[in-house]
């Protein structure tokens, strides 16, 4: 076998079997923060369990798991340092994913994942068989959770948002509503590029609490505020009404209700924009199509085709006008009033 020939079939699905491992691991480091324990340069594995409190010989372990994926890398010396891959778990770097990692191995999001094959033969939302309530109703009652999932949700934002703010123009609007908008970088990243505009970012009270102090550290608190409330109540009225990634946690009833609320407090010739990854037709790759089976087991919402927004948009009172490409895997699905 030649050195270009691909690997076999059985070579490609071990390595997609093992990532549960790799992530797991990313996932700990993460938690951990040793990619910031080594930003001032290399460490030996004594030091490093001194800094993260944790066993060393276990720890070698892990970062010689990791080191074997490209993330850190051992010296001859046995001192582990960054490499591109770990520098970018780093929690002060653009472009952070480390809270994305503490997220995703996060107990309260992994463990539904075993539960797949029951909500794959069954339909039910894995995440309420677990905990006995929807996602969002146990992070509202779990603070520590409820930190994490607001933290990883903003590193996804800080790949999404510029990407957004760059293939969407935005300086039209006069008030953006951020529905959903957790912490608000999405918001902020808009305006900072758009001087013109005013905004709100809505979620619930606990969160939106800490959308305050991000928007007064962004400079924006003359333009922008954070309000509290349920976006299955009411939303505030505005010119233009984001959302990103919320329509996709909720199942078409309710994700409709969202629309609708947003529909009655729309100004005259408002538009509604959401950030979604939408999925294309056939067998062509997309993180949507992985990212729709963890709508299934955490959420009871799904990623959807353009015609399947097209469908939901119409039945609260909007149309679908365009769907514009960003140069992140989302997608801007743009909405006016029917």
């Amino acid at each position: 076998m030649s050195d270009d020939a691909p690997p076999p079939p059985e070579a490609v699905v071990t390595q997609m079997i093992f990532g549960k491992w790799v992530a797991m691991a990313l996932s700990v480091a993460a938690k951990l923060r040793v990619a910031d324990a080594l930003a001032d340069g290399p460490q030996s594995v004594p030091d490093l369990a001194g800094e993260t409190k944790t066993h060393a010989p276990s720890l070698f372990r892990l970062l010689r798991a990791l080191a074997s994926v490209g993330v850190f890398a051992e010296d001859a010396d046995g001192r582990f340092r960054q490499t591109p891959l770990s520098e970018v778990l780093r929690s002060d770097v653009p472009g952070s994913m480390r809270a994305v990692a503490d997220y995703c191995g996060s107990d309260w999001s992994w463990r539904p994942w075993g539960k797949l094959l029951e909500t794959v033969r069954t339909g039910w939302t894995a995440f309420d068989e677990v905990f006995g309530e929807q996602a969002f109703d146990y992070l509202g009652k779990h603070p520590d959770e409820s930190a994490v999932f607001n933290e990883g949700m903003t590193g996804f934002s800080m790949q999404e948002s510029p990407a957004v703010a760059e293939a969407y123009d935005f300086s039209r609007f006069g008030t953006i509503v951020d529905v959903g908008g957790g912490h608000g970088h999405l918001l902020c990243t808009i305006l900072k590029k758009y001087p013109g505009p005013k905004g709100v970012v809505f979620d619930a009270p606990h969160v939106a609490a800490g959308a305050t102090p991000r928007i007064a550290d962004a400079g924006l608190a003359g333009r922008c505020r954070a309000e509290g409330g349920d976006f299955f109540a009411a939303v505030p009225a505005g010119d233009a009404y984001v959302m990103k990634h919320i329509i996709h946690d909720w199942p078409d009833d309710r994700a409709a209700t969202i629309l609708r609320n947003c529909r009655a407090a729309a100004r005259p010739g408002a538009k509604v924009i959401l950030v979604e990854m939408v999925i294309p037709p056939g067998n062509d790759p997309s993180p949507g199509k992985l990212l729709d089976l963890e709508m299934l087991v955490i959420a009871s919402g799904k990623e959807r085709t353009e015609a399947e927004y097209a469908d939901l948009l119409a039945g609260a009172g909007w149309r679908l006008t365009r769907v514009v490409p960003t140069r992140s895997p989302a997608s801007v699905v743009e909405g006016e009033a029917a």
